[in-house]
């Protein structure tokens, strides 16, 4: 932080010795001027970037680290009218509590749950998905967004398979 202010106060330095230079020789004519007032405007707008940055990226490194056992969770064949659940667990592999803001489905078929409570640096949570296959036959392919105050904020995990229709499984007798 010292070596950031001390960079600015040097560049500030060298634009205000470069004005009074000018002031000096009596040099200084209106685009001189508006000149020097844009490079010390432009000098201060990339020290408070640079140093926003590096406060990023610090808060980043401390974050808590999510890592899921899967991303992606394939039920295979499932009959049409029970809902298909499932449990996506993860980790806290970092030195912070994460913190799940939402978590939702590509659709309204597609609903999540999870713990609103901080998962703390080295222990587990789930996020629970429910699809919905009542009147759904055919192909599974939906995703639930994570989004979390983790060092990877968004996390978009994946739900497939297949829906048998219960038409099929049905037989008439005449």
């Amino acid at each position: 932080m010292i070596q950031e202010n001390n960079a600015g106060a040097t560049c500030i330095a060298t634009a205000l010795s470069i004005y009074f230079h000018f002031l000096i020789i009596k040099q200084t004519n209106m685009k001189k001027l508006i000149m020097l007032i844009v490079c010390l405007m432009l000098s201060g707008v990339v020290i408070t970037y640079a140093q926003e940055a590096k406060t990023a990226a610090a808060a980043t490194e401390d974050a808590g680290v999510i890592v899921f056992n899967e991303l992606v969770h394939d039920y295979g064949e499932v009959t049409e009218g029970p809902k298909a659940e499932y449990d996506f667990v993860f980790k806290n592999k970092g030195k912070q509590p994460i913190i799940i803001n939402k978590a939702y489905g590509s659709c309204g078929c597609t609903t999540a749950t999870w713990d609103h409570e901080p998962i703390l640096p080295g222990k587990k949570g789930k996020i629970h998905v429910i699809y919905n296959t009542l009147q759904r036959p055919g192909p599974i392919s939906k995703q639930v967004t994570v989004m979390s105050n983790a060092s990877e904020p968004i996390i978009v995990l994946q739900i497939k398979g297949n829906v048998k229709s219960k038409m099929m499984g049905m037989v008439t007798n005449k």
